[in-house]
């Protein structure tokens, strides 16, 4: 019983952890994340996608970094300079340069 036990939490875990993994890299990618609710974090995303070229991208960043950045001061908190995924590839970018 306790070996079936044991077999049905690791089979558990295995379908949950890829999932847990995946929300919070996206997490990582949006710039001043931990300063944002996950409504905030859904919204960004689906303007991020919705946008049609990458200067409309690149000015949707630029506006959100200048909210976190304000954001983190009001709270008595830094932000690195740049936001994250800048020249990395963030999401939406895997199109194309591939081998």
């Amino acid at each position: 019983m306790m070996k079936r036990t044991l077999i049905a939490s690791v089979l558990t875990a295995a379908l949950f952890l890829p999932a847990a993994v995946a929300g919070a890299a996206d997490q990582q990618q949006i710039y001043g994340s931990q300063l944002m609710t996950q409504q905030e974090r859904n919204e960004y995303s689906a303007r991020m996608r919705a946008a049609k070229t990458a200067a409309e991208r690149e000015q949707i960043r630029l506006e959100h970094h200048a909210q976190m950045t304000e954001r983190a001061r009001a709270r008595g908190m830094t932000l690195p300079d740049e936001p994250s995924g800048r020249g990395r590839g963030g999401p939406g970018m895997g199109q194309g340069g591939g081998m």
